[in-house]
């Protein structure tokens, strides 16, 4: 097990996955401003220079996991052009605002949502060219278990993107990132979304997950090979590929 699946939002009673739900179904209204403003914008370009790694591929047929309220799925569609993206996650309350977002942009016919347990997925074997993760997969309560589930879904040679936020490991940006996350953010995130919990269990959960070389062993270990990562502004954000065989 690793360290941030013993994380949980409301306490160790319970299961991490309702709790996780729970969790974004909460915050929902309140996450987009949040994260923007949080990250300075810079998260958006984060999400750019990760999907910017599939354009050669041209992938048609895209899962976006953990898509939340969808701004990575709505990006890829305009960046990539693919024939259909599904937009998969727990929280019903994270893609009721995707939706709406959707909507307004006139893509209701390349992307849609469906609730799935990254566990066990209900897609056929080598159903996707692709399959993206932004800022989600720290929250998956098994970690192996869901890359596996990713790996059967993808077909041989499609790929896998992921963006994750992470804790640097070098001064001074390492003090830096301590002091910010643990003071100010926090702060922040209280005043605005009203769920003290959420935002403290966000920032555990990211000292905790495994970064950089680790998670390249992680990949592999679920099947990936090509396996590479790139860290971004100064270690705040990890992004990786990987490839199926």
């Amino acid at each position: 097990m690793y360290r941030q699946e013993q994380i949980k939002p409301y306490g160790d009673s319970g299961d991490k996955g309702q709790q996780v739900e729970q969790m974004f179904d909460n915050i929902a209204p309140t996450y987009d401003v949040l994260n923007h403003r949080l990250s300075g914008d810079i998260d958006k370009r984060w999400r750019r220079k990760a999907i910017a790694q599939l354009a050669p591929f041209r992938p048609q047929k895209l899962l976006d996991i953990a898509t939340g309220t969808g701004d990575f799925a709505l990006l890829a569609a305009r960046m990539l052009q693919p024939q259909q993206l599904i937009g998969a996650d727990i929280s019903e309350g994270m893609m009721a605002v995707g939706r709406q977002k959707v909507q307004r942009q006139g893509l209701e016919k390349i992307i849609s949502f469906r609730r799935e347990d990254c566990m066990q997925l209900s897609f056929a074997d080598e159903s996707f060219d692709a399959v993206t993760a932004a800022f989600g997969i720290r929250n998956f309560k098994n970690l192996d278990t869901c890359l596996r589930e990713l790996h059967r879904v993808l077909r041989p040679g499609g790929h896998l993107c992921i963006v994750e936020l992470s804790a640097p490991v070098r001064p001074p940006m390492s003090w830096f990132f301590k002091i910010y996350s643990h003071t100010l953010l926090p702060l922040y995130a209280r005043m605005v979304s009203k769920d003290k919990s959420a935002y403290r269990y966000l920032i555990s959960s990211i000292e905790a997950f495994p970064q950089g070389e680790e998670m390249t062993q992680i990949l592999r270990k679920a099947g990936f090979e090509q396996v590479t990562f790139r860290r971004l502004t100064f270690g705040v954000c990890t992004m990786y590929l990987a490839t199926k065989i």
